[in-house]
């Protein structure tokens, strides 16, 4: 595993050297890449069968609050922030008429809480006005809601309610592109271009896979090429660390033998579940 990436980095730099330099290496076709990215994406089956979204909740308004506090912060620390969020305004109506001071208290350890806050008191108050109080199952709906755009859409569906959809967040465009699946940086025109790649029926469990893998091996400063089980079939192989027993050394959450994000993971989760707030 590796060998063909290195072997390829070699040729690239030799080609940059001079007159004597062997030829460029021949551009991949558009049919190539597609064949490339959907093997690419059954290894990644095979590696993270049980990958999963790593928000912990227990209904669709759960998840669409997670998702919204999950802006520039951590799954985990959201995790360990929503237990206590959720014990005091578990329906919209609850939250809808919460007081904003007590609730940007409970969501501070999230960041940029006042402004989550008024988000998630907005889409409450829209849920609890306009929807009867139930999340809505349709993508037009939810991206009217305060805070919500096309990304916590297409997480909430796609989870919730089992409607395929592409989520491309941080990690996600950053993968696809570094794998050469796509040149956008719109994360609308990577969900297109990302979309005609693969069945419908992918979609959700690809973007899963995607996210797992960018967390744990494909970092974005010094992703673990060494220890990558796609390094074969990367084109972007060599831009970390290719030595095996130092890759090993950058893996993370249960793939370095670390707790994960979750405090509730799936029964099918290998690695362990993450302390709570305040528990070291």
């Amino acid at each position: 595993m590796g060998e063909q990436g290195a072997r390829s980095g070699r040729n690239v730099a030799k080609g940059q050297s001079g007159a004597s330099a062997a030829k460029p290496a021949k551009r991949e076709s558009h049919l190539a890449m597609v064949r490339r990215a959907r093997r690419m994406n059954r290894e990644l089956a095979e590696v993270y069968p049980y990958a999963h979204p790593e928000l912990d909740f227990r209904n669709p308004f759960e998840l669409l609050v997670a998702t919204v506090l999950s802006a520039q912060t951590t799954d985990l620390r959201v995790n360990q922030t929503t237990p206590a969020l959720f014990a005091a305004y578990p329906t919209p109506e609850d939250m809808a008429a919460a007081v904003p001071e007590e609730l940007e208290a409970v969501i501070r350890p999230t960041g940029f809480f006042r402004a989550k806050a008024r988000s998630l008191m907005g889409l409450s108050a829209a849920l609890r006005d306009d929807f009867g109080g139930e999340v809505p199952g349709r993508l037009a709906d939810l991206v009217k809601l305060p805070g919500v755009g096309r990304k916590t859409a297409n997480v909430v569906l796609g989870n919730a309610f089992g409607v395929p959809g592409i989520t491309v967040d941080t990690h996600f465009g950053r993968l696809v592109r570094r794998w050469k699946w796509t040149e956008q940086e719109d994360p609308e025109k990577v969900e297109a271009e990302i979309a005609a790649i693969f069945p419908k029926s992918e979609w959700t469990m690809l973007s899963h896979r995607v996210v797992f893998h960018g967390r744990r091996i494909c970092h974005s400063r010094k992703p673990a090429c060494g220890a990558c089980p796609v390094a074969s079939l990367c084109p972007s192989y060599g831009v970390g660390e290719t030595d095996p027993e130092k890759a090993k050394k950058l893996l993370k959450y249960e793939m370095g033998g670390y707790p994960g994000q979750r405090l509730s993971p799936p029964p099918d989760y290998p690695g362990r579940p993450a302390p709570p707030l305040g528990a070291g």
